[in-house]
């Protein structure tokens, strides 16, 4: 089966056109500056040079309409037409209590995807715009939603409640979701097949470290704790977000700036986390320049980074009673060898040791740790849209 994968932001489109079979990317690409004056196509045939087609996407169902030129194109398509699309995934941020798998959308999926948008008000939109468009130019090709919540949704009671009146569970279903449900999905069932691990007899903790970053404790292949909570606001300091903060920073804050609760929110999610801390960038490759230079803020945002890493690992290994695994992903973990190995170091009570040589891998599958290590340490690169046309054929 080809799947053709949406990945759907208010002002972009990802996509990338799998054949399942191979489990090959026939094409990827991203529409940038949806509803601007001026937007991008960006689209790279497998094995050719990127594209880049300029033109005004007045709305999402303009962008996907030319995705399927693209795709269709004499020169540089990769299909003859749209029969060959035989289903699409589409990836939706936030499926709350509703959702514990992926689902082939309907009507009725649809209006519960919608009931949730208070809970993402900025993913969930943006995902609907997506199926919506889609729907309208592929009116016959059957499509699937696989949401980043749903693989967390095995998280006991006792981790994902509050402290809080259990009433605003009850009315509101405030509890920790958890996000990058289809990531460590994915690299916690490759990390047990590259370790040699029965993924039904195994912990494994897996480090998604990049912009947005979060850990999991995964127990014999399904969560049982992740970082980030209610929203993508907590757990780890991230590129712009704070991650977890004591709260009543936010009333204090409010008081001493004269900011609303809007601004607030924007300042822990937009202005903070590491390009905050440093005054630099969000960017690690920025952050290690400006180590390198000297810079003491950068070095103390990449530290208080690191130990945040390092007390969650710590914590999980403690919620499974053990780990045999760790697993690095996503664009830091995957790309950065001095982030794995500043946080490898505060594990050696685990018995782990780093092959420092092998540690300078970037982007690629790698055992980092050595042959005598306790606790198996890798770098597994992550492939949310595999595992979206998977979960996709899957279902269909």
């Amino acid at each position: 089966m080809k799947v053709l994968v949406i990945n759907c932001g208010s002002s972009s489109l990802k996509y990338q056109l799998i054949d399942s079979d191979t489990k090959e990317a026939l094409a990827v690409g991203l529409c940038e500056r949806i509803g601007l004056e001026k937007g991008y196509l960006k689209h790279t045939p497998a094995g050719n040079d990127k594209i880049v087609i300029e033109a005004k996407m007045e709305n999402h169902e303009i962008a996907v309409s030319m995705v399927i030129n693209a795709l269709t194109d004499k020169e540089h398509g990769v299909i003859k037409d749209l029969s060959e699309i035989d289903a699409v995934g589409h990836r939706v941020v936030h499926g709350g209590e509703k959702f514990a798998s992926s689902v082939i959308i309907t009507d009725e999926v649809v209006n519960a995807i919608e009931e949730c948008n208070d809970l993402a008000p900025l993913h969930n939109p943006a995902n609907l715009i997506g199926i919506r468009a889609c729907q309208s130019l592929m009116k016959d090709v059957p499509m699937v939603a696989v949401f980043d919540t749903a693989f967390h949704q095995t998280i006991p009671a006792k981790a994902y409640l509050y402290g809080l009146p259990y009433e605003y569970y009850d009315k509101y279903k405030i509890r920790k979701y958890g996000f990058h449900g289809t990531s460590h999905s994915f690299v916690s069932n490759r990390m047990a097949k590259f370790c040699g691990l029965d993924i039904n007899n195994s912990k494994i903790i897996v480090c998604h470290l990049g912009n947005g970053a979060s850990i999991s404790a995964v127990l014999n292949g399904k969560s049982i704790d992740t970082s980030m909570g209610f929203t993508p606001l907590s757990g780890l300091i991230m590129g712009t977000r704070s991650g977890d903060i004591d709260p009543s920073i936010i009333e204090y804050i409010a008081n001493k700036e004269n900011k609303n609760l809007d601004e607030i929110m924007h300042l822990l999610n937009k202005q903070s986390g590491i390009s905050g801390m440093s005054g630099v960038s969000s960017d690690f490759r920025d952050i290690n320049k400006a180590m390198e230079e000297g810079n003491e803020q950068a070095q103390i945002a990449f530290d208080v980074f690191v130990y945040r890493v390092v007390k969650y690992i710590g914590g999980f290994v403690a919620s499974l009673n053990g780990v045999d695994a760790i697993a690095f992903t996503a664009g830091v973990g995957e790309n950065d060898p001095k982030v794995r190995y500043d946080v490898c170091q505060y594990l050696g009570y685990l018995g782990i040791a780093i092959d420092e040589e092998a540690n300078k891998v970037k982007g690629k599958e790698t055992m980092i740790s050595t042959p005598d290590s306790k606790v198996k340490v890798a770098v597994i690169p992550t492939n949310e849209e595999l595992t979206i046309a998977r979960e996709t054929v899957a279902l269909l």
